[in-house]
This record gives structure tokens, sequence and C-alpha cells, in this order.
């Protein structure tokens, strides 16, 4: 198992180096950057000139828009990653690590929540709908399956906030503590502010859940039928086992096998996915950092953005295969 783990890292360390050059070249390539954006209404009202722009360009490393100049840029950027320096944010004004390391933590507990509920409504409805196919519960499971897959983010969400927040007033709309809170620093006062942020959250989780939990209701529904489908099933059966044991201790078990797969996109994927979900719920989160830095073309924070979602893709992945070989003991992870 060691030996597989640092096989492992070592391919991973190829595979974000690999990743940050594709990152970096899109970034450069785009077709605005953050001094145009910054200085774009100055230089239309001609307070500066074009020669300013330039030179401000060049102060912040991205006037050479060449295969030279973004050559040079990346192992700029990636000499100062190897001494564990992201670079300083144009936009925040702050180091990349800094930023992101003071705003992940409400984005982690966010997709942390929506991961956990994920997994404890989808599996269920996927067995239940499976155990019981073409019948009107099977039908209901998959109507709200295709439902969650199709809708975006950004239009569910705000009939959400429609909804809840502005028709019938359960739920605030927007931010992590109410405006006119004023908490004190004691038991209470901390008691209270985590309740008022528990509540502020409830709708950004729910439309997280909600959206994410159709592609996993139905690739557990998928796979359980593949199961009880399967010979040794029918041979349980026919010796006389009852339909509980059979689903839940024999077909589950087997069912589990490819769902430990997903877990390798779910975490990162929901950390993307949080970028929309922040922007319409003004929460400062990193993924709303993550969008505002990429509408201005903030390329420090943009690039160490997504190699955090890269490194999290990768443990996921690693966190997967190890998990795999937990659930089925065929499977040997030591070469």
């Amino acid at each position: 198992m060691l030996k597989y783990i640092v096989k492992r890292l070592a391919i991973s360390i190829l595979i974000l180096f690999g990743v940050s050059v594709i990152i970096y070249t899109m970034v450069r390539l785009m077709p605005t950057d953050y001094v145009d954006n910054k200085y774009a209404s100055q230089l239309q009202s001609g307070t500066i000139k074009q020669e300013d722009i330039d030179r401000f360009k060049d102060l912040y490393g991205i006037g050479d828009t060449s295969f030279k100049g973004i050559a040079g840029g990346y192992v700029k950027w990636i000499g100062n990653l190897m001494k564990g320096d992201l670079g300083l944010s144009f936009k925040y004004e702050k180091p990349v690590g800094q930023v992101i390391t003071e705003n992940m933590w409400i984005s982690f507990a966010i997709a942390l929540v929506a991961t956990i509920l994920q997994f404890l409504i989808a599996i269920p409805l996927g067995i239940s709908s499976a155990t019981h196919q073409y019948s009107i519960r099977d039908y209901s499971v998959t109507v709200f399956t295709m439902i969650g897959i199709s809708l975006p983010t950004y239009f569910f969400a705000a009939i959400v906030i429609k909804v809840f927040s502005v028709d019938l007033g359960w739920f605030p709309s927007n931010g992590l503590i109410s405006a006119t809170a004023n908490y004190s620093d004691d038991l209470i006062g901390n008691l209270q502010k985590f309740g008022d942020i528990v509540h502020h959250l409830i709708l950004p989780i729910f439309v997280s859940v909600l959206l994410s939990i159709g592609g996993l209701m139905r690739y557990t529904r998928t796979n359980m039928l593949e199961v009880l489908n399967a010979d040794y099933i029918r041979t349980a059966r026919a010796k006389g086992l009852s339909e509980k044991p059979v689903i839940y201790k024999h077909a589950f078990r087997n069912t589990m096998i490819p769902l430990v797969t997903m877990f390798a996109g779910i975490l990162p994927s929901l950390f993307g996915g949080m970028m929309i979900t922040e922007q319409v719920f003004g929460i400062d989160g990193i993924g709303r950092l993550a969008y505002q830095a990429l509408r201005e073309g903030d390329i420090p924070f943009v690039m160490g953005y997504n190699m955090f979602l890269a490194i999290l893709t990768i443990i996921g992945t690693l966190f997967s295969d190890i998990m795999y070989s937990v659930v089925d003991p065929r499977v040997t992870l030591g070469k």
C-alpha cells in the first residue's frame, strides 16, 4: 500500500505540472487582463494613455503575450511555487495563499455538508428506485433526478431565493450574517452568531445538494439493477434468504464498489460549483473570490485556485482508489 501511494504521488506531481502549464497558458491568452479591466474607463475618458497601460502591464509582468513572454512568465511562476509562494493577487493585493486560506473554510464547510447529505439522500433513493423498478416510486425518483441534472445552478438558486426568501421570508437571501446583527464576544454571542451563519447557509446547501444528488441517484440505481440481476443474487434468493439481507448484505456491498470511484470528482466539483452558488447568494467564499478574480484577469489568484482544485482532485482520486480496495478485497494496490 505504501509503495502504491508513493508511486501515485510521484505521478501526481507530473500531472500537476501538466495542469499548471495548460491553465497558465489559457489564462495568459484571455482577450483581456487585469490591467485592461482596471483602467478601461480611465483609458476611454483620456485620463491615461495606452503607453501608461503598457507600462502597467510590464509592471505586473503580463505585458509580453508572445510565446517567449508566456513561457518566461510561467517559469517565474513555477519557480516561486517551488518556494511555496503562489504570488501576490492583483485584485486582492494579498498573497494568494493567504487569500485562499482565509476564505476557503466557508466553502469547505458548505461542500462537506453538501457531500455528506448527497450520499445520505442519493444512495438510499437509488436503491429504493432499483428495488421498485417501474413503480410510481421509481418514476418519481427518475423525474426528480432529471430535474436535478437539468436545472442550472443560477436559475434554480434564483427560484429558491424568490420562494423562500422573498415570498415566504423564511431564510435570508445573501451573506453570512444579518446586516443588523450585533453579537457580543461571549459564549452566548458566539452561539447566536453561529446560528445566524447556519440560517444563512441553509439555502446554499439546499441548492447544492438538490442539484448534485441526481447523478449519484441515477448511478446508484443503474448499478443496483445490474447487481440484482447477477447470478449470485438469484442463487441467494433461491436458497431462501429474505429480500432485506439479499439487498443490503449482498447487493449493496457490490453496488458500493463502482460508487466509491465517484468520490474522486465530487469534492472538487462541489468547490467548483460553489463559484456560482456563492456568487448568487453573496457568500464571500473561495468560489466567489475566484469568480471575481477570473473576470478581472487576476492571473496569480486564478492559478492558485485552479491548482487548489487540481490537488483536491488528486487527493480524491487516491482516496477513492484506497476505498476501492476496502470495499472489494480482490483489488490490491501494491503494484
